[in-house]
Protein backbone atom coordinates (compact mmCIF):
# COMPACT_ATOMS: atom_id res chain seq x y z
CA UNK A 1 0.00 0.00 0.00
CA UNK A 2 3.16 2.57 0.96
CA UNK A 3 4.13 1.66 -2.66
CA UNK A 4 1.22 2.71 -4.55
CA UNK A 5 0.53 6.14 -2.34
CA UNK A 6 4.73 6.79 -3.55
CA UNK A 7 3.64 6.01 -7.26
CA UNK A 8 0.66 8.30 -7.31
CA UNK A 9 1.90 10.97 -5.46
CA UNK A 10 5.14 10.73 -7.85
CA UNK A 11 2.78 10.58 -11.25
CA UNK A 12 0.75 13.81 -9.66
CA UNK A 13 4.12 15.86 -8.79
CA UNK A 14 5.52 15.00 -12.71
CA UNK A 15 2.35 15.89 -14.37
CA UNK A 16 2.32 19.31 -12.37
CA UNK A 17 5.66 20.22 -12.52
CA UNK A 18 5.61 19.26 -16.53
CA UNK A 19 2.33 21.65 -17.36
CA UNK A 20 3.86 24.33 -15.59
CA UNK A 21 8.08 24.09 -16.61
CA UNK A 22 7.52 21.51 -19.76
CA UNK A 23 7.91 24.88 -22.46
CA UNK A 24 10.58 26.30 -19.89
CA UNK A 25 12.41 22.40 -20.12
CA UNK A 26 12.09 22.65 -24.51
CA UNK A 27 13.50 25.82 -24.55
CA UNK A 28 16.00 26.33 -21.98
CA UNK A 29 16.83 23.06 -20.66
CA UNK A 30 17.24 22.52 -16.49
CA UNK A 31 18.62 26.09 -16.13
CA UNK A 32 15.58 27.61 -17.76
CA UNK A 33 13.54 26.07 -15.43
CA UNK A 34 15.60 26.11 -12.43
CA UNK A 35 15.00 30.46 -12.93
CA UNK A 36 11.38 29.96 -13.85
CA UNK A 37 10.91 28.22 -10.68
CA UNK A 38 12.51 31.20 -8.66
CA UNK A 39 10.36 33.55 -10.07
CA UNK A 40 7.61 31.68 -9.38
CA UNK A 41 8.38 31.09 -5.80
CA UNK A 42 8.62 34.72 -5.47
CA UNK A 43 5.25 35.30 -6.65
CA UNK A 44 3.70 32.71 -4.45
CA UNK A 45 5.03 34.28 -1.58
CA UNK A 46 2.97 38.04 -2.56
CA UNK A 47 0.08 35.94 -3.64
CA UNK A 48 -2.15 34.41 -1.29
CA UNK A 49 -4.44 32.91 -4.27
CA UNK A 50 -2.13 30.99 -5.07
CA UNK A 51 -1.11 29.89 -1.82
CA UNK A 52 -5.06 29.04 -0.65
CA UNK A 53 -5.40 26.98 -4.49
CA UNK A 54 -1.96 24.85 -3.27
CA UNK A 55 -3.88 24.13 0.26
CA UNK A 56 -6.72 23.10 -1.28
CA UNK A 57 -4.74 20.52 -3.95
CA UNK A 58 -2.71 19.01 -0.64
CA UNK A 59 -5.74 18.96 1.19
CA UNK A 60 -7.30 16.56 -1.60
CA UNK A 61 -4.62 14.69 -1.85
CA UNK A 62 -4.32 13.75 1.86
CA UNK A 63 -8.20 13.20 1.35
CA UNK A 64 -7.54 11.37 -1.48
CA UNK A 65 -4.72 8.39 0.70
CA UNK A 66 -7.25 8.73 3.10
CA UNK A 67 -9.71 6.95 1.21
CA UNK A 68 -6.73 4.24 0.67
CA UNK A 69 -6.07 3.63 3.98
CA UNK A 70 -9.67 3.78 5.14
CA UNK A 71 -10.53 0.97 2.35
CA UNK A 72 -8.13 -0.61 3.20
CA UNK A 73 -8.60 -0.90 6.73
CA UNK A 74 -12.23 -1.93 6.47
CA UNK A 75 -11.54 -5.03 5.86
CA UNK A 76 -9.18 -5.48 8.68
CA UNK A 77 -11.23 -3.33 11.49
CA UNK A 78 -10.54 -4.57 15.10
CA UNK A 79 -13.61 -5.88 16.42
CA UNK A 80 -14.97 -4.16 19.65
CA UNK A 81 -15.94 -6.28 22.18
CA UNK A 82 -19.27 -6.25 23.87
CA UNK A 83 -20.34 -4.65 27.23
CA UNK A 84 -19.73 -6.00 30.29
CA UNK A 85 -21.86 -5.23 33.12
CA UNK A 86 -19.97 -2.88 35.83
CA UNK A 87 -20.15 -4.32 38.74
CA UNK A 88 -22.32 -2.85 41.58
CA UNK A 89 -20.05 -0.54 43.74
CA UNK A 90 -20.26 -0.92 47.81
CA UNK A 91 -19.59 1.97 49.89
CA UNK A 92 -15.89 1.42 51.81
CA UNK A 93 -16.12 -0.30 55.24
CA UNK A 94 -12.33 -0.13 56.18
CA UNK A 95 -11.08 2.77 53.79
CA UNK A 96 -12.29 6.17 52.82
CA UNK A 97 -11.75 5.11 48.94
CA UNK A 98 -11.76 1.21 47.09
CA UNK A 99 -11.81 -0.01 43.30
CA UNK A 100 -13.71 -2.62 41.86
CA UNK A 101 -15.18 -2.53 45.77
CA UNK A 102 -11.25 -3.70 47.12
CA UNK A 103 -9.93 -1.62 49.67
CA UNK A 104 -6.57 -1.61 50.72
CA UNK A 105 -5.79 -4.84 53.51
CA UNK A 106 -8.09 -6.87 51.58
CA UNK A 107 -6.89 -10.24 50.93
CA UNK A 108 -5.67 -11.55 47.26
CA UNK A 109 -8.40 -14.32 47.76
CA UNK A 110 -11.55 -11.65 48.63
CA UNK A 111 -10.04 -9.58 45.36
CA UNK A 112 -9.99 -12.68 42.84
CA UNK A 113 -13.38 -13.87 44.33
CA UNK A 114 -14.92 -11.16 42.97
CA UNK A 115 -12.78 -10.04 39.63
CA UNK A 116 -11.47 -13.58 38.79
CA UNK A 117 -7.90 -14.67 37.61
CA UNK A 118 -5.33 -11.75 37.05
CA UNK A 119 -4.35 -10.88 33.05
CA UNK A 120 -0.86 -9.85 33.55
CA UNK A 121 1.58 -9.48 36.77
CA UNK A 122 4.42 -7.27 35.83
CA UNK A 123 7.35 -5.56 38.48
CA UNK A 124 6.73 -1.99 39.34
CA UNK A 125 8.41 0.81 40.91
CA UNK A 126 7.75 -0.09 44.24
CA UNK A 127 9.61 -3.65 43.68
CA UNK A 128 6.22 -5.38 43.97
CA UNK A 129 4.04 -6.46 40.93
CA UNK A 130 1.03 -4.75 39.41
CA UNK A 131 -1.75 -7.41 39.24
CA UNK A 132 -4.11 -6.99 36.47
CA UNK A 133 -7.58 -7.33 36.42
CA UNK A 134 -9.95 -6.95 33.43
CA UNK A 135 -12.47 -8.73 30.50
CA UNK A 136 -11.20 -7.66 27.34
CA UNK A 137 -9.55 -4.49 29.16
CA UNK A 138 -13.01 -3.86 30.52
CA UNK A 139 -13.44 -2.87 34.33
CA UNK A 140 -9.74 -2.49 34.46
CA UNK A 141 -7.71 -1.95 37.59
CA UNK A 142 -4.40 -3.33 38.90
CA UNK A 143 -3.95 -4.29 42.44
CA UNK A 144 -0.72 -4.65 44.74
CA UNK A 145 0.48 -7.00 46.74
CA UNK A 146 2.32 -7.82 49.60
CA UNK A 147 4.27 -10.75 50.80
CA UNK A 148 1.05 -11.85 52.60
CA UNK A 149 -1.17 -11.37 49.68
CA UNK A 150 -2.54 -8.40 51.50
CA UNK A 151 -3.55 -5.28 49.07
CA UNK A 152 -1.38 -2.30 49.23
CA UNK A 153 -1.84 -0.76 46.04
CA UNK A 154 -4.75 0.14 43.96
CA UNK A 155 -5.26 1.95 40.41
CA UNK A 156 -8.31 2.35 37.61
CA UNK A 157 -8.86 4.66 34.98
CA UNK A 158 -11.90 3.67 34.55
CA UNK A 159 -14.98 3.56 36.56
CA UNK A 160 -14.87 1.62 39.58
CA UNK A 161 -13.38 3.65 42.30
CA UNK A 162 -16.00 4.45 45.07
CA UNK A 163 -15.64 6.26 48.41
CA UNK A 164 -17.10 7.40 51.92
CA UNK A 165 -16.02 11.49 50.30
CA UNK A 166 -18.46 12.85 47.52
CA UNK A 167 -15.83 12.33 45.28
CA UNK A 168 -16.65 10.50 41.62
CA UNK A 169 -15.28 10.43 38.07
CA UNK A 170 -17.54 12.82 37.22
CA UNK A 171 -16.10 15.40 40.01
CA UNK A 172 -14.36 18.51 39.25
CA UNK A 173 -10.63 19.13 40.56
CA UNK A 174 -11.90 22.03 42.54
CA UNK A 175 -14.64 19.98 43.80
CA UNK A 176 -12.36 17.32 45.23
CA UNK A 177 -10.05 20.06 46.85
CA UNK A 178 -13.28 21.29 48.40
CA UNK A 179 -13.85 17.94 49.44
CA UNK A 180 -10.68 16.74 50.67
CA UNK A 181 -8.52 19.44 51.26
CA UNK A 182 -5.47 20.96 50.53
CA UNK A 183 -2.90 18.40 48.59
CA UNK A 184 0.55 17.17 49.79
CA UNK A 185 3.31 19.31 48.15
CA UNK A 186 6.03 17.08 48.95
CA UNK A 187 6.34 13.28 50.27
CA UNK A 188 9.01 12.90 52.74
CA UNK A 189 11.49 9.92 52.36
CA UNK A 190 14.29 10.03 54.97
CA UNK A 191 16.06 12.81 55.12
CA UNK A 192 14.65 14.08 52.06
CA UNK A 193 11.15 15.72 50.64
CA UNK A 194 10.44 14.85 47.23
CA UNK A 195 8.59 17.89 45.90
CA UNK A 196 4.88 16.91 44.00
CA UNK A 197 5.04 18.45 40.88
CA UNK A 198 1.85 18.22 39.21
CA UNK A 199 0.95 21.10 37.31
CA UNK A 200 -2.61 20.97 38.26
CA UNK A 201 -2.56 17.58 36.50
CA UNK A 202 -3.18 15.31 39.98
CA UNK A 203 -3.22 15.93 43.85
CA UNK A 204 -2.14 13.58 46.18
CA UNK A 205 -3.51 12.96 49.48
CA UNK A 206 -2.68 11.39 52.77
CA UNK A 207 -5.73 9.41 53.53
CA UNK A 208 -6.06 6.95 56.24
CA UNK A 209 -2.02 6.72 56.03
CA UNK A 210 -2.32 5.69 52.37
CA UNK A 211 -1.03 7.87 49.24
CA UNK A 212 -4.33 8.41 47.34
CA UNK A 213 -3.62 10.40 43.76
CA UNK A 214 -5.97 11.48 42.28
CA UNK A 215 -5.61 12.54 38.24
CA UNK A 216 -7.86 15.01 36.02
CA UNK A 217 -8.52 14.86 32.44
CA UNK A 218 -7.65 18.64 31.19
CA UNK A 219 -9.28 17.83 27.87
CA UNK A 220 -12.52 16.73 29.78
CA UNK A 221 -13.17 19.77 31.86
CA UNK A 222 -10.76 18.45 34.95
CA UNK A 223 -12.60 15.84 35.91
CA UNK A 224 -11.53 13.01 37.75
CA UNK A 225 -10.04 9.99 35.17
CA UNK A 226 -7.51 8.32 37.33
CA UNK A 227 -6.81 7.31 41.01
CA UNK A 228 -3.70 5.42 42.32
CA UNK A 229 -3.98 4.78 46.08
CA UNK A 230 -0.68 3.41 47.76
CA UNK A 231 0.00 2.33 51.62
CA UNK A 232 2.27 4.18 53.06
CA UNK A 233 4.25 1.67 53.94
CA UNK A 234 4.53 0.56 50.61
CA UNK A 235 5.65 4.37 49.76
CA UNK A 236 8.33 4.38 52.26
CA UNK A 237 9.75 1.03 50.56
CA UNK A 238 10.66 2.56 47.49
CA UNK A 239 13.82 4.75 49.41
CA UNK A 240 14.11 7.08 46.01
CA UNK A 241 11.97 9.19 43.83
CA UNK A 242 12.31 6.62 40.72
CA UNK A 243 12.09 3.26 41.27
CA UNK A 244 15.05 0.91 41.10
CA UNK A 245 16.43 0.09 37.14
CA UNK A 246 16.25 -3.54 36.28
CA UNK A 247 15.10 -5.33 33.00
CA UNK A 248 12.18 -6.47 34.86
CA UNK A 249 11.37 -2.95 35.61
CA UNK A 250 11.90 -2.08 31.86
CA UNK A 251 9.50 -4.75 30.69
CA UNK A 252 7.21 -3.93 33.46
CA UNK A 253 6.82 -0.68 32.79
CA UNK A 254 6.37 -1.51 28.76
CA UNK A 255 3.18 -3.61 29.56
CA UNK A 256 1.99 -1.32 31.81
CA UNK A 257 1.91 1.59 29.57
CA UNK A 258 0.12 -0.83 26.92
CA UNK A 259 -2.23 -1.92 29.26
CA UNK A 260 -3.51 1.57 30.58
CA UNK A 261 -3.51 2.52 27.25
CA UNK A 262 -5.92 -0.09 26.18
CA UNK A 263 -7.81 0.68 29.17
CA UNK A 264 -8.10 4.08 27.94
CA UNK A 265 -9.14 3.31 24.28
CA UNK A 266 -12.11 1.13 25.50
CA UNK A 267 -13.32 3.26 27.95
CA UNK A 268 -14.15 5.36 24.97
CA UNK A 269 -15.54 2.59 22.82
CA UNK A 270 -12.37 2.01 20.64
CA UNK A 271 -10.79 -1.10 19.95
CA UNK A 272 -7.84 -2.91 21.63
CA UNK A 273 -4.80 -2.51 20.08
CA UNK A 274 -2.85 -5.73 19.62
CA UNK A 275 1.03 -5.66 21.17
CA UNK A 276 3.62 -5.76 18.19
CA UNK A 277 7.12 -7.21 19.56
CA UNK A 278 9.00 -6.06 16.68
CA UNK A 279 8.56 -2.19 16.95
CA UNK A 280 9.25 -3.01 20.79
CA UNK A 281 12.54 -3.33 19.56
CA UNK A 282 12.42 -0.06 17.64
CA UNK A 283 11.01 2.13 20.46
CA UNK A 284 13.16 0.54 23.22
CA UNK A 285 16.35 1.53 20.86
CA UNK A 286 14.75 5.07 20.87
CA UNK A 287 14.17 5.24 24.29
CA UNK A 288 17.77 3.85 25.30
CA UNK A 289 19.61 6.47 22.46
CA UNK A 290 17.62 9.26 24.95
CA UNK A 291 19.01 7.77 27.63
CA UNK A 292 21.91 7.15 27.03
CA UNK A 293 22.78 10.92 24.98
CA UNK A 294 20.50 13.03 27.26
CA UNK A 295 18.42 14.29 24.61
CA UNK A 296 14.42 14.06 24.22
CA UNK A 297 13.33 14.29 20.91
CA UNK A 298 11.60 12.44 18.17
CA UNK A 299 14.16 12.78 16.03
CA UNK A 300 17.87 11.21 16.84
CA UNK A 301 21.13 12.89 16.60
CA UNK A 302 21.21 10.95 13.10
CA UNK A 303 18.43 13.39 11.94
CA UNK A 304 16.43 10.01 11.67
CA UNK A 305 12.71 10.65 12.18
CA UNK A 306 10.45 7.37 13.90
CA UNK A 307 9.72 6.27 10.20
CA UNK A 308 13.11 6.24 9.39
CA UNK A 309 13.79 4.15 12.55
CA UNK A 310 11.04 1.97 11.42
CA UNK A 311 12.33 1.48 7.74
CA UNK A 312 15.34 0.68 8.80
CA UNK A 313 14.13 -2.45 11.28
CA UNK A 314 12.47 -3.45 8.60
CA UNK A 315 8.89 -2.53 9.63
CA UNK A 316 5.98 -2.31 7.48
CA UNK A 317 3.17 0.18 8.16
CA UNK A 318 0.29 2.35 6.52
CA UNK A 319 0.48 4.62 9.02
CA UNK A 320 2.12 5.04 12.29
CA UNK A 321 2.95 7.50 15.50
CA UNK A 322 5.33 8.18 18.10
CA UNK A 323 4.69 9.21 22.23
CA UNK A 324 7.72 10.16 24.26
CA UNK A 325 7.55 10.91 27.88
CA UNK A 326 10.40 10.75 30.34
CA UNK A 327 10.95 11.78 34.31
CA UNK A 328 7.59 9.81 35.44
CA UNK A 329 8.44 7.85 38.00
CA UNK A 330 6.07 5.15 36.66
CA UNK A 331 4.27 4.11 33.39
CA UNK A 332 0.97 5.66 35.30
CA UNK A 333 2.34 9.10 35.52
CA UNK A 334 3.55 8.76 32.15
CA UNK A 335 0.60 7.87 30.50
CA UNK A 336 -1.62 10.17 32.40
CA UNK A 337 0.65 13.13 31.25
CA UNK A 338 0.30 11.93 27.65
CA UNK A 339 -3.50 11.76 27.77
CA UNK A 340 -3.22 15.31 29.00
CA UNK A 341 -1.13 16.28 26.00
CA UNK A 342 -3.24 16.72 22.85
CA UNK A 343 -1.01 15.50 20.21
CA UNK A 344 -0.13 12.58 22.21
CA UNK A 345 -3.53 12.00 23.25
CA UNK A 346 -4.50 12.01 19.73
CA UNK A 347 -1.95 9.19 19.05
CA UNK A 348 -3.87 6.96 22.36
CA UNK A 349 -7.35 7.36 20.68
CA UNK A 350 -6.45 7.23 17.31
CA UNK A 351 -9.46 5.20 15.89
CA UNK A 352 -6.90 3.88 12.89
CA UNK A 353 -4.55 2.23 14.75
CA UNK A 354 -3.96 -1.40 15.40
CA UNK A 355 -0.95 -2.35 17.18
CA UNK A 356 1.16 -0.57 19.61
CA UNK A 357 4.62 -1.26 21.26
CA UNK A 358 6.27 0.21 24.27
CA UNK A 359 10.34 0.46 24.95
CA UNK A 360 11.52 1.69 27.82
CA UNK A 361 15.22 2.64 29.41
CA UNK A 362 16.76 4.01 32.14
CA UNK A 363 19.83 6.75 32.24
CA UNK A 364 22.19 6.87 34.82
CA UNK A 365 19.89 8.61 37.76
CA UNK A 366 17.22 5.71 37.42
CA UNK A 367 14.98 8.08 35.69
CA UNK A 368 12.79 6.27 32.69
CA UNK A 369 12.39 7.14 29.52
CA UNK A 370 9.20 5.88 27.59
CA UNK A 371 8.70 5.24 23.75
CA UNK A 372 5.35 4.38 22.73
CA UNK A 373 4.97 3.60 18.52
CA UNK A 374 1.48 3.31 17.33
CA UNK A 375 0.88 1.56 13.75
CA UNK A 376 -1.45 0.34 11.17
CA UNK A 377 0.58 -2.20 8.68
Amino acid sequence: MPKVRNIILLLIIAGVFWHFYGDSFNRSGVHGVIEDIRSDVNEIKENPKVISTLETINQEIQVLFGKFIENDQDQEQQPIHPNVKKPDLDTPVEQSFSVHNVELGDDRSTVEEEAGEPERSTLNEYGVNWVTYHENFQNFFMVAYDNQDKVVGLYTNQGLMNSTHDVTFNSSRDSVLEELGKPLKSIRKGFVNYQVQSNGEYDTFLIDQNYVTIFYDKHEENTVTAIQIISEKLEQQKEEFFGEPSDELKEGFEYQLFDLTNAARVERGLPVLSWDDSVRKTARNHSKDMADNNYFSHTNPAGQSPFDRMEEDDIAFQMAGENLAAGQSSSIFAHEGLMNSLGHRENILHTDFRALGVGVAFNQDSQPYYTEMFLTK
